[in-house]
């Protein structure tokens, strides 16, 4: 049967996500374990989604709305673009994969940049196309490498804005550089899935740009501010033509009625999403503090995360810090074997998080 299957599918790697706290519970017998490995909001939802989520169980026997009507015109007025751009995903890593799905096939290439975001590679690969990879600069997206890169079969670019898991940006100016040079057949996919917590001057925001750039689609998540990374739901922001093909191509039902639910109950609290992101920046601060202090060379990170260095191959230094009910997240699958990743927590759990780190060193 092995001559039977896609051979493109047949070569990839699984994904591997953080390890599960119920896991590390199987597998050591503890119980007080701190998750800090998939750049999740340690604050979990906020109480109105809580609630909504609640009166939504009541209806878990009817399929859930298959347009997302009520979410899409929550999501219009809150972003201030028109619902026929908008496309709703099983997490936006669904939109990722739609945006290759209507662009490319055996024969087309799709680019992505060193150290990036690993779905994009399972994205163009499954897609039975030529993955392009261009090496990083600074641990960074090189738009300039991204250009030298293109050719005639070039269809999609995939850049993070901030990058997962090194936490590097573009900037705006770079970035509108890089669309006016750009070819306009190649298809921009702007992932922003940590758009919220960025506070940085000259950071760009992927949606005033579209009208200048219809060619490109810019993605963005509820599992990360919003705190619902369960319920797998984000969407993506386009020409009406991208939106009406990747609407075309997408399963339907594709986004349940808990997720439809809570993310339209995220939008109304901005209250919530303010906290997080002073969390976020107090929380990032001190821990970057703490690594620097330890010895340890950290990537600059606009995230809700920090990668850095621990000098030595990382794998064992994960792997103790396990074993003390710490989790944070192994790098080696984005060419970065000594580096690990860690999500900024409460900050009881940085402060655990550094003393372990240092005890484990």
């Amino acid at each position: 049967m092995s001559d039977t299957i896609n051979q493109s599918i047949a070569s990839l790697s699984p994904y591997q996500p953080g390890k599960p706290i119920e896991e590390l519970t199987r597998e050591l017998g503890i119980t007080d374990i701190i998750k800090l490995a998939s750049n999740e909001n340690p604050r979990g939802p906020g109480p109105s989604v809580r609630e909504c989520v609640a009166r939504a169980a009541e209806q878990l026997s009817r399929y859930p709305d298959g347009s997302g009507y009520l979410l899409k015109e929550a999501l219009a007025q809150h972003l201030d673009v028109e619902v026929n751009r908008l496309t709703l995903g099983n997490g936006s890593n669904d939109v990722l994969e739609l945006a290759a799905k209507v662009t490319l096939e055996a024969g087309l290439e799709g680019v992505m940049s060193e150290h990036g975001f690993v779905v994009y590679y399972l994205a163009i690969t499954g897609c039975s196309a030529k993955l392009i990879r261009v090496p990083a600069k600074n641990y960074g997206c090189d738009l300039e490498g991204y250009l030298d890169a293109i050719t005639d079969a070039t269809r999609i670019v995939f850049i993070a804005n901030p990058n997962n898991p090194t936490g590097t940006w573009v900037s705006e100016d770079a970035l509108v550089d890089f669309l006016d040079r750009l070819p306009e057949r190649v298809w921009v996919v702007l992932d922003e899935a940590y758009f919220e917590y960025v506070d940085a001057a000259g950071y760009p925001n992927g949606l005033r740009l579209m009208i200048r750039y219809p060619n490109l689609i810019v993605t963005r998540t509820f599992s990360k501010i919003h705190g619902l990374a369960s319920l797998r739901i984000g969407y993506g922001v386009s020409s009406p033509l991208a939106a009406d093909l990747m609407n075309r191509a997408r399963q339907p039902f594709n986004v349940n009625s808990l997720a439809l639910a809570a993310a339209q109950a995220a939008l109304a609290d901005q209250e919530f999403v303010t906290r997080s992101q002073t969390l976020n920046r107090e929380g990032l601060a001190n821990v970057a503090a703490g690594l620097s202090a330890l010895g340890l060379d950290c990537i600059p990170s606009v995230g809700n995360f920090i990668c850095f260095d621990v000098g030595q191959a990382s794998t064992p230094v994960y792997e103790r810090l396990t074993r003390e009910g710490v989790i944070v997240r192994p790098v080696t699958e984005y060419g970065l074997p000594t580096h690990l990743r860690v999500t900024i927590g409460l900050a009881e759990e940085n402060e655990r998080f550094l003393e372990t780190l240092e005890r484990v060193l």
